[in-house]
């Protein structure tokens, strides 16, 4: 397999340099440069994917790890991922892959469906491109997921769901669950604290929801996110599209460069549930033990 694969969604500009329209950062990259997500570089005018077929972690998790509740539960499910993000997160609880180097090693994407066949016995229903962002790794998803889709097994994407519309309109044939993380209801928080644009997000999940099986995920962050206010704003504009849509309230613990704020008390994620409530039928918490 070659070093870098052909990437999709960008054009070509002048002085050999490209703009990527993957995500909504419509990154302008130089020749010899990387864009935002570090996982997409201009060789000699061309954009090219680094990740395709490199694997940091596979497993076979419980559905509910996703975590997907209401999508076929009780199923095991292939879980695998690569390096890069388009987002960053002060507190990514998964910076080891999302933002620094690790250890990677190839697989095709006939290969990884065939690992997934192989572990339907073990109750596998197919594979989830989850524990960094999915869409970076668009052209492997792609391949993949299509292949996946044609013997009959499940995708699903965890995402951040900061992805343009023709990718995610592109993909969505293929997929039949999301987790879509909406990391907050306020644009100054994506703006400040993730390096991205809220209302890119709510689009996403927009696009999405009557179209597969989607779920929401708010990691809820003392100060930062946690105010009833927002909770409540936030549910009321989730109960718009459909008040089935399952959210998922998950506790959050000092990671990355987020070291100075404490955990989150369990009595502030049960009054942003009671809040939920009011407007969803299904609201679940996360990382409480």
């Amino acid at each position: 397999m070659d070093a870098a694969k052909m990437a999709m969604y960008y054009k070509k500009i002048e002085d050999l340099k490209v703009h990527c329209y993957l995500c909504p950062h419509n990154c302008v990259i130089n020749p010899g440069k990387l864009g935002a997500c570090r996982a997409r570089k201009n060789i000699e005018g061309d954009l090219y994917s680094l990740n395709y077929g490199k694997i940091t972690s596979i497993a076979l998790d419980p559905i509910e790890k996703k975590p997907l509740y209401q999508f076929k539960p009780g199923s095991m499910i292939l879980s695998a991922g690569t390096f890069g993000c388009n987002l960053k997160c002060s507190f990514c609880q998964n910076w080891s892959i999302a933002h620094e180097h690790p250890d990677t090693y190839m697989m095709t994407p006939e290969s990884l469906v065939a690992k997934a066949r192989e572990l339907e016995h073990d109750g596998n229903i197919g594979i989830a491109y989850t524990y960094n962002e999915p869409s970076i790794w668009y052209e492997f998803v792609y391949a993949t997921s299509k292949l996946a889709k044609e013997a009959g097994l499940s995708n699903v994407l965890v995402t951040n769901g900061f992805i343009g519309k023709e990718a995610m309109n592109d993909l969505l044939p293929f997929i039949d669950a999301m987790n879509i993380d909406v990391k907050a209801y306020t644009a100054s928080f994506y703006n400040e604290i993730c390096k991205g644009t809220l209302d890119n997000v709510k689009e996403t999940v927009e696009l999405v929801y009557d179209r597969c099986h989607v779920e929401i995920t708010t990691l809820v962050i003392p100060t930062l996110n946690d105010a009833l206010t927002e909770i409540s704003d936030m549910s009321k504009w989730i109960s718009s599209l459909s008040p089935k849509i399952p959210l998922h309230l998950s506790r959050y613990f000092p990671n990355y460069n987020m070291q100075h704020i404490p955990p989150t008390p369990k009595e502030t994620l049960v009054k942003c549930r009671e809040e939920a409530l009011k407007y969803l039928e299904y609201v679940y918490l996360g990382n409480v033990w």
